[in-house]
């Protein structure tokens, strides 16, 4: 009989690691084994442990993960666009109560770092010009955190962050799920990563099916004539399922891919490219 995750276990260890990382050629009495070998007194003590085991196995695999550089650069992300969203929420409200003050105000965020540098004379506009602090504050350190989310992102997924952009690539891996979920994902999928509202308004038949989800904003798709940009978005899209299936199963750049994608958009955008697969 092969020796079973709890061999030779020491009482206060939980065998995490065993059973994360263990295999067995063929199934075994293992219960019985356990209880033969003396790691249980009866067979509930067993899968008592062995449940136990399996939860901290869990708990560390769930740990590694959220520590790995593409769930970091997802963190980071959404942390970014909230300060952002939130300090442009802070300087609409610092708009609206300035208007109320002065004879002169002005809006944006641009408005509230010259605010946040005057002196103010009463208790109504310190408060107003802490807020506008705050939202000067809040914008950054959105600014800190795309420069955090450009930095990681090219060692998380040099290949992704290459071809799509460093800003770009985080957002892909956000919406995707990770860098492994993203490799796993079709080009089809890729391309309308961002696009959910309206490509579930199209399966309900109220809208035509979206040809781009937030890889809009590359400039090969932007910067394409209106009536090539779904080949463009199709040829982008496949291109980035390549990088990141790259990215996650081996690492390594590949220059090449840029001069396929460069050659690509270059025969669309000349040509009109087709309707094609990328």
């Amino acid at each position: 009989m092969s020796e079973g995750w709890f061999a030779g276990l020491a009482g206060d260890a939980t065998g995490a690691t065993r059973i994360r990382e263990g295999s067995a050629e063929t199934p075994e009495n293992w219960p019985a084994s356990a209880i033969e070998s003396g790691f249980a007194a009866d067979e509930e003590a067993y899968y008592a442990r062995l449940h136990e085991a399996a939860m901290a196995a869990a708990r560390e695999g769930m740990e590694t993960r959220e520590r790995a550089d593409d769930r970091q650069v997802i963190h980071a992300v959404r942390a970014m666009d909230d300060a952002g969203r939130t300090a442009n929420e802070l300087a609409e409200r610092v708009a609206e109560w300035a208007a109320s003050r002065y004879s002169e105000s002005g809006t944006g965020l641009d408005y509230c770092r010259e605010l946040a540098d005057t002196l103010p004379e009463e208790p109504a506009d310190e408060r107003l010009v802490a807020l506008a602090e705050r939202a000067v504050e809040l914008d950054d350190e959105r600014e800190s955190l795309e420069r955090f989310v450009e930095r990681v992102v090219r060692d998380a997924a040099p290949n992704l962050a290459a071809l799509a952009g460093p800003t770009l690539a985080a957002r892909l891996l956000a919406l995707g799920g990770g860098l492994e979920s993203l490799a796993k994902t079709s080009s089809s999928t890729v391309q309308v990563l961002g696009a959910e509202e309206a490509l579930f308004a199209h399966l309900r038949g109220q809208a035509p099916s979206p040809k781009h989800g937030v890889i809009y904003v590359h400039e090969y798709v932007r910067g394409t004539r209106p009536d090539k940009r779904g080949s463009a978005a199709r040829a982008l899209a496949g291109k980035l399922t390549i990088a990141a299936r790259i990215d996650h199963y081996s690492g390594d750049r590949r220059p090449t891919l840029d001069a396929d994608l460069e050659e690509r958009m270059a025969q669309i955008r000349d040509d009109g490219g087709d309707d094609g697969a990328a």
